[in-house]
């Protein structure tokens, strides 16, 4: 399995407002813009806002359904000054500046200045 990363489907609604977009996804999609090579290198799935978000849940439990969310494939090396966590036997990264940083370290890109 490769890197997962989710993000979330743009215009959303919530409650009955929006449309809405998800601004921790934002960054990480301005990464994938850069760097679209980043595309064939992670399996990257846009996801509802409703939940249960299957996918996640099927991966990493219902009660880690956040996005953006970067499930580590199981060959993944640990990268310095990245906090992952595990749930159900995967390793994961849940903040978006910590999975801009996982990414660019990974696969050998410019990190954020």
């Amino acid at each position: 399995m490769k890197d997962k990363l989710f993000l979330m489907t743009p215009g959303f609604t919530n409650a009955g407002l929006g449309p809405y977009y998800c601004g921790d996804s934002v960054p990480v999609e301005g990464l994938l813009g850069f760097f679209p090579e980043l595309r064939d290198r992670v399996d990257v799935t846009y996801i509802g806002f409703p939940r249960p978000r299957q996918a996640i849940v099927d991966l990493i439990g219902e009660e880690h359904q956040s996005v953006p969310v970067l499930v580590l494939a199981d060959d993944a090396q640990n990268v310095s000054g990245v906090e992952t966590k595990s749930a159900d036997g995967r390793r994961y990264i849940d903040d978006e500046k910590q999975i801009r940083h996982y990414l660019s370290a990974r696969h050998d890109l410019p990190t954020a200045g």
